[in-house]
């Protein structure tokens, strides 16, 4: 039984109208409780990514070099112009939601259908669209050398342009045997094998004189700096990453221990490991928010299209929905902020 309180003469149940904290109903005080909670677990996941980026902060990976892709636009750079438009149409995905719980309130159902349908296609692009970026973010575009203490080495030209190892790794008569099962007599668990080995790796940059290593190390151009002219020329009114001379190159791609091709939770050819970790866990959290938003708003669309919540004389239902697509919009803001501007 609920409990009940008395107004006046009379008496009603707790939620019933007669007692609503804040003038909020049982289901929107409830939704409030679980996005405060939510947003305390997104905070604590930001800390711990500002945390780990100030700490090794001269060997974080730039933005602008990591998320350079765009649909339809193979080999064109253009640094964070495809996250800048997802962003665009999550945010107004959250202008077309605002619009159905009003059209609700107006108890308009025809206009809360459209506004809805155009809610949950803006979250289905986006959610695509965060696959897409998952995508090339696993598959990588350059490939680089980890060596045996964990530094990271990339290919760049006398430019300072990257080089991708298809462009210059060597083909070597050396047979590679990718180990499975049926392979052992004890199971062993393998990697899948890079599409080059260190040797041709090695062989590669040797046969090519004018390739550079360029190292995970972020810094300011500086006169004393030990690279080329050119590149310090061009590359000195940005944050980039230690250019080595050709000798110093050398000596660094002697102690190769892998080759890296993309990025996952063990290795990650773009810079420090961690990195990838926080944007797999934080970005994956999120899009599993906005995934479980369109499924919600889309169970709500079809009770909107057969007329349940005309029949109960209010849409309050879509406003509750509302509440979190708003919370997920205004959560990506800050993982925006803190992964690509920061």
């Amino acid at each position: 039984m609920g409990s009940t309180v008395t107004t006046g003469n009379k008496e009603e149940k707790t939620w019933g109208g007669g007692n609503e904290p804040m003038g909020a109903s049982y289901g929107k005080l409830m939704m409030w409780f679980f996005i405060v909670s939510d947003a305390l677990t997104f905070s604590a996941f930001l800390a711990a990514y500002g945390f780990s980026r100030f700490k090794f902060i001269e060997t974080w990976p730039l933005a602008d070099e990591v998320f350079t892709h765009f649909p339809f636009m193979h080999g064109v750079s253009a640094p964070m112009y495809y996250v800048a438009l997802m962003t665009f149409i999550l945010i107004f995905s959250s202008v077309t939601m605002v619009l159905a719980v009003d059209a609700g309130h107006q108890m308009k159902k025809d206009k809360v259908v459209l506004y809805m349908f155009l809610t949950i296609v803006g979250g289905g692009i986006f959610v695509g669209s965060q696959a897409w970026e998952w995508n090339n973010f696993i598959k990588g575009e350059y490939g680089a050398i980890e060596t045996k203490g964990g530094s990271l080495l990339q290919f760049v030209d006398k430019e300072g342009h990257r080089v991708a190892l298809a462009d210059f790794a060597a083909t070597l008569p050396v047979e590679r045997e990718q180990l499975t099962r049926n392979k052992g007599k004890w199971f062993m668990s393998e990697p899948a094998l890079p599409t080059y080995s260190i040797a041709e790796v090695q062989a590669g940059f040797k046969a090519h004189p004018d390739l550079l290593i360029r190292t995970e190390v972020i810094y300011e151009a500086t006169p004393e700096t030990k690279v080329d002219t050119k590149i310090n020329h061009d590359l000195s009114k940005f944050k980039h990453k230690t250019v080595l001379t050709r000798e110093e190159s050398e000596l660094r791609l002697v102690q190769a221990a892998h080759v890296v091709e993309g990025a996952n939770l063990v290795r990650n050819e773009y810079g420090s490991k961690l990195f990838a970790d926080f944007f797999f866990f934080i970005t994956g959290f999120h899009g599993f928010h906005v995934l479980s938003g369109v499924i919600i708003n889309i169970i709500i669309f079809f009770n909107v299209l057969l007329g349940t919540y005309e029949k109960r004389g209010s849409y309050e239902m879509v406003e509750k929905v509302g509440l979190y697509w708003h919370f997920v919009d205004l959560v990506w803001v800050f993982v925006f902020t803190v992964f690509y501007l920061v």
